[in-house]
């Protein structure tokens, strides 16, 4: 006789070898318990477990010596004794959903009949209740009252335990800095939501890339496989956040070989901001042209009445903060006047007077 197990009682084991019609778990013993293989099985007959799982089974009792457990209870299991301990230890039985009833379904496991509300059927994705009817489905036991006389029974809380097993095993393999395989599912407004084995993540407009993007679907395509970092995860709330440029290597890193002071560029207005303008001079590098350094323009002026974003610009590298990721910028224009009135103050002619340039014509 078996005094190590109670009937019903849940025990967490790992799978040690699995035969057509077998699994078998390990007991810490010199035996091993045994499960119906086709309670793992999916529907196209593969077994869902392997070698070295962990899995959650239930003792279902001693027969000629041989250990039996479950992972839930069905058929012939499913004698009141067995309802009343998967009432108690919160064992998923299976039963068939029968018939629509007032405010629900009338649901048959085993020998009993069972009820289950119509809030309790389903999980997420709910079907119409023509939908559940004749279908044989996995249920928690929520009570067990007058013998077995009175059961209810959810379909729902077996969904939510599933799901909630799934997402704290995402949690173990989606960490942040982890790279992982997306699938792009849509674009938005702030982002693009990508598939990771299962779950939706953002991919937010920000960490598309270096350079500035307005439209997704200019660099990516819906279904395309992708290669993303994860950024932030916040599992509590089930979100996730990715990042493409994060794979990238980042201009500022060497933005002294792109960009130097005194070199010209003619740049695309990227924002405009109350103090000037930022203007994209190289990918993924945006300076500021500071409000000071544009003619015509006062404190009171709208900038965003002057300029229009992706205009184009001349402008001139003045400082370089790499630091800090900062360029400041001045006009073109204004450099060229500024290098115009430098020669013109600092030209002499011959006899030591200042330049003029109608004297030097008479001269030639």
């Amino acid at each position: 006789m078996n005094n190590r197990f109670q009937i019903g009682e849940p025990f967490e084991t790992t799978v040690v070898a699995v035969t057509d019609s077998t699994i078998f778990v390990d007991l810490s013993a010199k035996s091993e318990g045994v499960v119906d293989r086709a309670e793992l099985n999916d529907e196209n007959g593969q077994c869902k477990v392997k070698e070295g799982d962990k899995i959650k089974v239930f003792f279902t009792g001693d027969v000629h010596g041989e250990m039996r457990f479950t992972t839930k209870i069905a058929g012939d299991k499913a004698d009141k004794s067995m309802l009343e301990n998967a009432y108690n230890n919160g064992i998923p039985v299976e039963g068939r959903v029968e018939a629509e009833i007032k405010g629900g379904f009338e649901v048959k496991i085993g020998s009993t009949r069972a009820f289950c509300p119509y809030s309790q059927m389903g999980f997420k994705n709910k079907e119409e209740p023509s939908y559940y009817i004749g279908r044989t489905m996995s249920f928690i036991v929520t009570e067990y009252k007058n013998e077995g006389r009175n059961v209810l029974v959810s379909n729902r809380k077996v969904g939510e335990a599933q799901y909630n097993e799934g997402i704290a095993k995402l949690a173990t393999q989606i960490t942040e800095g982890a790279v992982v395989e997306a699938t792009v599912e849509s674009f938005e407004k702030f982002g693009v939501f990508v598939n990771i084995q299962g779950f939706r993540a953002l991919l937010p407009m920000s960490e598309l890339s270096f350079d500035r993007v307005d439209d997704p679907a200019s660099i990516l395509q819906i279904g395309q496989e992708i290669k993303v970092q994860v950024i932030h995860t916040d599992w509590k709330n089930e979100r996730v956040s990715v990042s493409l440029k994060a794979l990238e290597s980042n201009p500022w890193d060497t933005v002294e070989n792109t960009v130097k002071v005194g070199q010209k560029f003619t740049g695309k207005v990227v924002r405009i901001a109350d103090f000037g303008l930022f203007i994209n001079v190289a990918k993924g590098i945006d300076g500021l042209l500071h409000v000071s350094e544009l003619e015509g323009i006062t404190a009171s002026t709208n900038l965003k009445k002057v300029y229009k974003v992706g205009q184009e610009m001349n402008v001139v590298v003045e400082k370089i903060d790499q630091a800090n990721k900062r360029i400041s910028l001045k006009s073109a224009a204004s450099v060229e006047q500024e290098e115009t009135a430098s020669t013109y103050m600092s030209s002499q002619s011959d006899d030591g007077e200042t330049y003029n340039p109608f004297a030097a014509l008479l001269k030639k």
